[in-house]
Protein backbone atom coordinates (compact mmCIF):
# COMPACT_ATOMS: atom_id res chain seq x y z
CA UNK A 1 0.00 0.00 0.00
CA UNK A 2 0.93 3.32 -0.36
CA UNK A 3 1.79 6.02 2.26
CA UNK A 4 -2.13 7.64 1.67
CA UNK A 5 -4.27 5.36 3.63
CA UNK A 6 -7.73 4.24 2.47
CA UNK A 7 -10.20 4.24 5.70
CA UNK A 8 -12.03 1.01 4.74
CA UNK A 9 -8.93 -0.86 5.82
CA UNK A 10 -8.34 1.33 8.81
CA UNK A 11 -11.45 2.05 10.04
CA UNK A 12 -11.00 0.16 12.99
CA UNK A 13 -6.89 1.16 13.73
CA UNK A 14 -9.05 4.67 13.42
CA UNK A 15 -11.47 4.16 15.63
CA UNK A 16 -9.19 3.19 18.45
CA UNK A 17 -6.77 6.23 17.62
CA UNK A 18 -9.88 8.13 18.14
CA UNK A 19 -10.78 6.86 21.86
CA UNK A 20 -7.73 7.91 22.78
CA UNK A 21 -7.59 11.06 20.92
CA UNK A 22 -10.95 11.50 22.83
CA UNK A 23 -9.25 11.35 26.10
CA UNK A 24 -6.34 13.42 25.28
CA UNK A 25 -7.87 16.34 23.45
CA UNK A 26 -11.33 16.43 25.62
CA UNK A 27 -13.93 15.12 23.72
CA UNK A 28 -16.08 13.92 25.84
CA UNK A 29 -19.78 13.09 25.13
CA UNK A 30 -21.81 16.05 24.41
CA UNK A 31 -19.03 18.73 25.56
CA UNK A 32 -15.61 20.20 24.34
CA UNK A 33 -12.85 20.94 26.63
CA UNK A 34 -10.67 23.97 25.84
CA UNK A 35 -8.09 22.07 25.15
CA UNK A 36 -6.92 22.20 21.37
CA UNK A 37 -4.21 20.37 19.51
CA UNK A 38 -2.72 22.86 17.21
CA UNK A 39 -3.78 25.78 15.02
CA UNK A 40 -5.17 25.58 11.85
CA UNK A 41 -2.22 24.67 9.16
CA UNK A 42 -2.31 26.68 5.75
CA UNK A 43 -4.36 26.41 2.71
CA UNK A 44 -1.79 28.31 0.85
CA UNK A 45 -0.94 25.04 -1.15
CA UNK A 46 -4.22 24.76 -2.78
CA UNK A 47 -3.02 24.31 -6.47
CA UNK A 48 -7.09 25.53 -7.60
CA UNK A 49 -10.32 26.46 -5.99
CA UNK A 50 -13.89 24.82 -6.53
CA UNK A 51 -16.72 27.01 -5.57
CA UNK A 52 -15.05 29.67 -4.33
CA UNK A 53 -12.63 32.17 -4.83
CA UNK A 54 -9.11 30.98 -2.67
CA UNK A 55 -9.38 30.92 0.95
CA UNK A 56 -7.05 30.99 3.89
CA UNK A 57 -6.63 30.18 7.60
CA UNK A 58 -6.73 33.26 8.15
CA UNK A 59 -9.76 34.62 6.01
CA UNK A 60 -11.20 31.94 8.07
CA UNK A 61 -10.73 33.54 11.59
CA UNK A 62 -13.75 34.25 13.44
CA UNK A 63 -15.60 31.21 12.01
CA UNK A 64 -15.86 27.62 13.27
CA UNK A 65 -14.51 25.57 10.38
CA UNK A 66 -15.24 22.14 9.27
CA UNK A 67 -12.51 20.74 7.07
CA UNK A 68 -12.58 17.84 5.44
CA UNK A 69 -10.08 15.37 2.97
CA UNK A 70 -11.76 13.91 -0.12
CA UNK A 71 -11.14 12.16 -2.90
CA UNK A 72 -14.21 11.90 -5.60
CA UNK A 73 -14.01 7.68 -5.88
CA UNK A 74 -13.32 7.21 -2.52
CA UNK A 75 -16.32 4.91 -1.01
CA UNK A 76 -15.38 5.73 2.36
CA UNK A 77 -15.90 9.65 1.78
CA UNK A 78 -19.05 9.14 -0.53
CA UNK A 79 -21.00 7.49 2.64
CA UNK A 80 -19.96 10.57 4.80
CA UNK A 81 -20.87 12.82 2.38
CA UNK A 82 -24.56 13.07 3.25
CA UNK A 83 -23.92 14.50 6.64
CA UNK A 84 -21.08 16.84 5.59
CA UNK A 85 -23.87 18.06 3.23
CA UNK A 86 -26.22 18.15 5.29
CA UNK A 87 -23.85 20.45 8.23
CA UNK A 88 -23.52 22.98 5.89
CA UNK A 89 -26.21 23.65 5.18
CA UNK A 90 -27.95 23.91 8.42
CA UNK A 91 -24.32 26.08 10.16
CA UNK A 92 -23.97 27.77 7.86
CA UNK A 93 -25.87 30.87 8.33
CA UNK A 94 -24.90 30.45 11.97
CA UNK A 95 -21.37 30.44 11.50
CA UNK A 96 -19.62 27.08 10.29
CA UNK A 97 -17.67 27.07 7.35
CA UNK A 98 -17.27 23.96 5.40
CA UNK A 99 -14.20 23.58 3.43
CA UNK A 100 -13.09 20.43 1.09
CA UNK A 101 -9.61 19.63 0.18
CA UNK A 102 -9.65 17.39 -2.75
CA UNK A 103 -6.64 15.24 -2.37
CA UNK A 104 -6.23 12.81 -5.65
CA UNK A 105 -5.55 9.19 -5.34
CA UNK A 106 -4.96 8.28 -8.84
CA UNK A 107 -3.93 10.28 -11.38
CA UNK A 108 -6.93 10.78 -13.66
CA UNK A 109 -8.58 12.46 -10.16
CA UNK A 110 -5.84 15.14 -10.52
CA UNK A 111 -8.16 16.29 -13.50
CA UNK A 112 -10.19 19.64 -12.84
CA UNK A 113 -12.49 18.89 -14.91
CA UNK A 114 -13.20 15.44 -13.34
CA UNK A 115 -13.23 16.72 -10.23
CA UNK A 116 -15.57 19.44 -10.93
CA UNK A 117 -17.93 17.10 -12.74
CA UNK A 118 -17.93 14.70 -9.66
CA UNK A 119 -18.90 17.50 -6.98
CA UNK A 120 -21.28 18.89 -9.35
CA UNK A 121 -23.36 15.42 -9.95
CA UNK A 122 -23.10 14.78 -5.76
CA UNK A 123 -24.64 17.80 -4.74
CA UNK A 124 -21.12 19.63 -3.41
CA UNK A 125 -21.15 23.70 -3.41
CA UNK A 126 -19.27 24.20 -0.21
CA UNK A 127 -15.65 25.70 -1.45
CA UNK A 128 -13.57 22.67 -2.16
CA UNK A 129 -9.77 22.97 -2.24
CA UNK A 130 -7.82 20.92 -4.85
CA UNK A 131 -4.51 19.70 -3.50
CA UNK A 132 -2.95 17.83 -6.32
CA UNK A 133 0.78 18.61 -5.03
CA UNK A 134 -0.57 16.91 -1.75
CA UNK A 135 0.73 20.50 0.16
CA UNK A 136 -1.93 21.05 2.39
CA UNK A 137 -2.33 17.19 3.33
CA UNK A 138 1.11 17.57 4.50
CA UNK A 139 0.18 20.72 6.50
CA UNK A 140 -2.43 19.40 8.08
CA UNK A 141 0.04 15.88 8.96
CA UNK A 142 -2.81 14.12 7.05
CA UNK A 143 -2.83 10.53 6.30
CA UNK A 144 -6.43 9.23 5.06
CA UNK A 145 -9.60 9.80 3.38
CA UNK A 146 -11.50 11.14 4.28
CA UNK A 147 -10.34 12.63 7.74
CA UNK A 148 -12.62 15.31 9.60
CA UNK A 149 -11.11 18.44 11.00
CA UNK A 150 -12.85 20.95 13.32
CA UNK A 151 -11.55 24.50 14.38
CA UNK A 152 -12.71 27.24 16.49
CA UNK A 153 -13.34 30.89 15.78
CA UNK A 154 -9.68 31.64 17.05
CA UNK A 155 -8.17 29.18 14.38
CA UNK A 156 -7.46 26.05 17.22
CA UNK A 157 -8.42 22.55 16.00
CA UNK A 158 -10.66 21.32 18.45
CA UNK A 159 -11.52 17.55 17.63
CA UNK A 160 -10.82 15.46 14.47
CA UNK A 161 -12.29 12.11 12.69
CA UNK A 162 -10.49 9.67 10.55
CA UNK A 163 -12.80 7.64 8.24
CA UNK A 164 -16.55 6.63 8.33
CA UNK A 165 -19.07 6.92 11.39
CA UNK A 166 -19.11 9.22 14.99
CA UNK A 167 -21.28 11.47 12.99
CA UNK A 168 -23.45 12.30 16.45
CA UNK A 169 -20.12 13.26 17.92
CA UNK A 170 -18.97 15.23 15.26
CA UNK A 171 -22.25 17.22 15.16
CA UNK A 172 -22.07 17.99 19.14
CA UNK A 173 -18.78 19.31 18.55
CA UNK A 174 -20.05 21.72 16.22
CA UNK A 175 -22.80 22.61 18.09
CA UNK A 176 -20.41 23.31 20.80
CA UNK A 177 -17.76 25.34 19.30
CA UNK A 178 -20.62 27.79 17.40
CA UNK A 179 -22.51 28.14 21.17
CA UNK A 180 -19.00 29.01 22.65
CA UNK A 181 -18.62 31.99 19.50
CA UNK A 182 -22.10 32.82 20.40
CA UNK A 183 -24.36 31.52 18.18
CA UNK A 184 -27.81 31.06 19.29
CA UNK A 185 -29.05 27.24 18.13
CA UNK A 186 -31.97 27.30 20.07
CA UNK A 187 -32.40 23.21 20.12
CA UNK A 188 -29.60 21.14 19.85
CA UNK A 189 -31.38 18.05 17.34
CA UNK A 190 -29.30 16.63 15.14
CA UNK A 191 -29.55 16.49 11.95
CA UNK A 192 -31.51 13.48 10.21
CA UNK A 193 -29.96 11.96 6.59
CA UNK A 194 -30.03 8.95 4.65
CA UNK A 195 -27.75 8.42 2.13
CA UNK A 196 -29.19 6.97 -1.05
CA UNK A 197 -27.40 4.42 -3.78
CA UNK A 198 -23.43 4.69 -3.22
CA UNK A 199 -24.03 7.41 -0.41
CA UNK A 200 -26.13 4.57 1.71
CA UNK A 201 -24.06 3.09 5.02
CA UNK A 202 -22.30 -0.30 3.87
CA UNK A 203 -23.84 -3.14 5.25
CA UNK A 204 -21.16 -3.84 8.47
CA UNK A 205 -22.42 -7.12 9.39
CA UNK A 206 -22.19 -8.50 6.36
CA UNK A 207 -19.12 -7.26 4.90
CA UNK A 208 -15.92 -9.55 4.33
CA UNK A 209 -14.83 -8.04 1.34
CA UNK A 210 -11.83 -5.55 1.93
CA UNK A 211 -11.45 -2.82 -0.99
CA UNK A 212 -8.68 -4.10 -3.33
CA UNK A 213 -6.42 -2.34 -6.39
CA UNK A 214 -6.07 -3.88 -9.37
CA UNK A 215 -2.47 -1.85 -10.89
CA UNK A 216 0.38 -4.26 -9.98
CA UNK A 217 1.68 -1.33 -8.08
CA UNK A 218 -1.18 -2.43 -4.44
CA UNK A 219 -2.77 -5.72 -5.88
CA UNK A 220 -3.58 -8.73 -3.94
CA UNK A 221 -4.49 -12.20 -4.57
CA UNK A 222 -4.38 -12.18 -8.29
CA UNK A 223 -5.51 -15.65 -9.23
CA UNK A 224 -5.11 -15.79 -13.07
CA UNK A 225 -2.41 -18.67 -14.06
CA UNK A 226 0.72 -16.91 -14.17
CA UNK A 227 0.40 -13.89 -12.34
CA UNK A 228 0.74 -10.39 -13.41
CA UNK A 229 2.82 -8.93 -16.21
CA UNK A 230 4.04 -5.71 -15.47
CA UNK A 231 2.94 -3.22 -18.61
CA UNK A 232 3.27 -5.38 -21.33
CA UNK A 233 0.02 -7.14 -23.46
CA UNK A 234 -0.95 -10.23 -22.80
CA UNK A 235 -3.97 -12.46 -22.65
CA UNK A 236 -4.72 -13.75 -19.26
CA UNK A 237 -7.48 -16.38 -18.05
CA UNK A 238 -9.53 -17.02 -15.03
CA UNK A 239 -9.08 -20.26 -12.71
CA UNK A 240 -11.49 -22.79 -12.72
CA UNK A 241 -12.36 -21.57 -9.07
CA UNK A 242 -11.78 -18.51 -7.15
CA UNK A 243 -11.76 -18.21 -2.92
CA UNK A 244 -12.83 -15.50 -1.15
CA UNK A 245 -11.51 -12.19 -1.69
CA UNK A 246 -9.59 -13.16 -4.78
CA UNK A 247 -9.50 -11.44 -7.99
CA UNK A 248 -8.85 -12.48 -12.26
CA UNK A 249 -8.76 -11.25 -15.59
CA UNK A 250 -9.36 -12.99 -18.88
CA UNK A 251 -8.93 -11.33 -22.47
CA UNK A 252 -6.67 -9.56 -23.79
CA UNK A 253 -4.98 -6.66 -21.05
CA UNK A 254 -2.12 -4.68 -19.87
CA UNK A 255 -1.65 -4.63 -16.01
CA UNK A 256 -0.21 -1.20 -14.86
CA UNK A 257 1.13 0.43 -11.98
CA UNK A 258 -2.31 1.89 -11.40
CA UNK A 259 -4.48 0.10 -13.81
CA UNK A 260 -5.61 -2.55 -15.80
CA UNK A 261 -6.12 -1.81 -19.62
CA UNK A 262 -8.30 -3.95 -22.07
CA UNK A 263 -6.81 -4.07 -25.53
CA UNK A 264 -9.30 -6.21 -26.81
CA UNK A 265 -13.20 -6.62 -26.58
CA UNK A 266 -14.44 -8.82 -24.57
CA UNK A 267 -12.10 -9.09 -21.71
CA UNK A 268 -13.76 -10.00 -17.93
CA UNK A 269 -12.74 -8.87 -14.54
CA UNK A 270 -14.15 -11.68 -11.87
CA UNK A 271 -13.81 -11.56 -8.36
CA UNK A 272 -15.59 -13.61 -5.22
CA UNK A 273 -16.83 -11.06 -2.81
CA UNK A 274 -19.23 -11.24 0.01
CA UNK A 275 -20.59 -7.81 0.87
CA UNK A 276 -24.16 -6.13 -0.25
CA UNK A 277 -22.47 -3.93 -2.52
CA UNK A 278 -19.68 -4.14 -5.13
CA UNK A 279 -18.10 -1.13 -6.70
CA UNK A 280 -15.18 -0.70 -9.21
CA UNK A 281 -13.46 2.60 -10.09
CA UNK A 282 -12.91 2.73 -13.72
CA UNK A 283 -13.64 4.52 -16.49
CA UNK A 284 -12.31 4.83 -20.77
CA UNK A 285 -9.02 5.13 -21.04
CA UNK A 286 -9.37 7.79 -23.94
CA UNK A 287 -11.13 10.91 -23.05
CA UNK A 288 -14.61 11.06 -24.70
CA UNK A 289 -15.09 7.45 -25.77
CA UNK A 290 -17.72 5.20 -23.69
CA UNK A 291 -17.43 0.97 -23.36
CA UNK A 292 -20.33 -1.01 -22.96
CA UNK A 293 -20.16 -3.78 -20.19
CA UNK A 294 -22.51 -6.62 -19.04
CA UNK A 295 -22.49 -7.35 -14.97
CA UNK A 296 -22.57 -11.50 -14.38
CA UNK A 297 -23.48 -13.13 -10.67
CA UNK A 298 -22.67 -16.83 -10.34
CA UNK A 299 -22.76 -16.55 -14.30
CA UNK A 300 -26.69 -14.94 -14.66
CA UNK A 301 -27.86 -11.40 -15.73
CA UNK A 302 -27.77 -9.32 -12.36
CA UNK A 303 -31.06 -9.25 -11.76
CA UNK A 304 -32.47 -8.25 -8.84
CA UNK A 305 -28.57 -7.67 -7.29
CA UNK A 306 -27.83 -5.09 -9.67
CA UNK A 307 -26.31 -1.96 -8.94
CA UNK A 308 -27.21 1.97 -9.63
CA UNK A 309 -24.72 1.87 -12.57
CA UNK A 310 -26.22 -1.35 -14.01
CA UNK A 311 -29.61 -2.08 -15.34
CA UNK A 312 -31.42 -5.24 -14.19
CA UNK A 313 -30.25 -7.19 -17.64
CA UNK A 314 -27.06 -6.37 -16.13
CA UNK A 315 -25.95 -3.75 -18.51
CA UNK A 316 -23.96 -0.26 -18.26
CA UNK A 317 -21.78 1.94 -20.22
CA UNK A 318 -18.47 3.14 -18.75
CA UNK A 319 -18.04 7.32 -19.83
CA UNK A 320 -16.31 8.75 -17.34
CA UNK A 321 -13.79 8.74 -14.69
CA UNK A 322 -15.39 7.40 -11.85
CA UNK A 323 -16.64 4.92 -8.97
CA UNK A 324 -19.68 2.71 -10.22
CA UNK A 325 -21.77 0.94 -8.23
CA UNK A 326 -22.09 -2.71 -10.13
CA UNK A 327 -23.71 -4.91 -7.25
CA UNK A 328 -26.26 -4.40 -4.48
CA UNK A 329 -27.81 -7.93 -4.08
CA UNK A 330 -30.86 -8.07 -1.26
CA UNK A 331 -30.94 -10.27 1.52
CA UNK A 332 -29.28 -13.18 2.50
CA UNK A 333 -25.71 -11.87 1.82
CA UNK A 334 -23.97 -14.93 0.31
CA UNK A 335 -20.18 -15.30 -1.26
CA UNK A 336 -20.86 -14.60 -4.74
CA UNK A 337 -18.66 -14.90 -8.27
CA UNK A 338 -19.04 -11.40 -9.85
CA UNK A 339 -17.91 -10.77 -13.78
CA UNK A 340 -18.09 -7.81 -15.32
CA UNK A 341 -17.74 -8.20 -19.79
CA UNK A 342 -16.24 -5.25 -21.48
CA UNK A 343 -18.27 -5.41 -25.35
CA UNK A 344 -16.13 -2.63 -26.52
CA UNK A 345 -12.06 -2.55 -25.84
CA UNK A 346 -10.61 1.02 -23.77
CA UNK A 347 -11.59 0.18 -20.51
CA UNK A 348 -9.18 0.87 -17.88
CA UNK A 349 -10.12 -0.76 -14.07
CA UNK A 350 -8.58 0.59 -11.05
CA UNK A 351 -9.81 -0.61 -7.64
CA UNK A 352 -12.72 -2.43 -6.10
CA UNK A 353 -14.74 -1.68 -3.27
CA UNK A 354 -17.46 -2.92 -1.40
CA UNK A 355 -20.21 -2.12 1.42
Amino acid sequence: MSEHLKCERRRFIAAAAMTVVGAQFGVTGCAVQRIFERELPSLGGATGWLNSQPLTSGSLRGKVVLVQFCTYTCINWLRTLPYVRAWAEKYEGQGLAVVGVHTPEFEFEKDVDNVRQALKDMGVVYPVAIDNGYAVWRAFRNQYWPALYLADPRGRIRHHHFGEGEYEQSERVIQQLLAEAGASLGGRELVSVEGRGAEAAADWASLKSPENYVGYERTENFASPGGAVPDERRVYAAPARMSLNQWALSGDWTVGKQAVVLNKAGGRVACRFHARDLHLVMGPSARGSSVRFRVLIDGQPAGAAHGADVDDRGDGTVTDQRMYQLVRQPKPIADRLFEVEFLDPGAEAFAFTFG
